[in-house]
């Protein structure tokens, strides 16, 4: 599931507040596997180089522990 939601957010180039929170809640569940985890290093450095842009923007942190 987070691969898809990777995938929207680079073909609409907008991490949407829903998909956010979505990935959220797998990661908190644990209910991803390593490809999943490097989906989401993707995403992280596109949000912060700002190919992609988030709907939610109060802070820059997906919520998945990356330092």
């Amino acid at each position: 599931m987070i691969r898809t939601l990777v995938k929207s957010a680079f073909q609409t180039g907008c991490l949407s507040v829903a998909s956010e929170s979505l990935i959220r809640q797998v990661v908190a569940a644990k209910g991803y596997q390593s490809p999943d985890m490097e989906a989401l290093n993707v995403l992280y450095e596109a949000v912060s180089a700002g190919q992609i842009q988030r709907e939610a923007r109060c802070s820059i942190d997906l919520g998945f522990g990356r330092n």
